[in-house]
C-alpha cells in the first residue's frame, strides 16, 4: 500500500524545501503540510498539483502498483 503523504515528505525533506516555501507554493497553511504528509491518500488534483511544485511524478509510485498488480 501506497502511504503517499510520506513518499512527499521525503522528497520536500530531500530537496531540502523550506515547509514555509512549500506551504506558500500550494497558497496554504504550514500545519495543512503537516496534514499532507500524514496522509495515506490524496485527492489527484492536489497531488498534480504538488508533482509541479516540487517537479517530481508522484504518480508513478501509482503505475507501478498498478503494473505489479496485473
Amino acid at each position: 500500500m501506497i502511504h503517499i503523504g510520506k513518499l512527499i515528505e521525503a522528497e520536500v525533506y530531500k530537496q531540502k524545501i523550506p515547509i514555509s516555501w512549500f506551504a506558500q507554493k500550494l497558497y496554504c497553511d504550514r500545519t495543512n503540510i503537516y496534514k499532507i504528509f500524514n496522509r495515506q491518500s490524496i485527492d489527484s488534483e492536489l497531488l498534480l498539483r504538488i508533482s509541479r511544485i516540487l517537479k517530481y511524478d508522484f504518480f508513478l509510485y501509482y503505475q507501478k502498483e498498478l503494473s505489479d498488480r496485473y
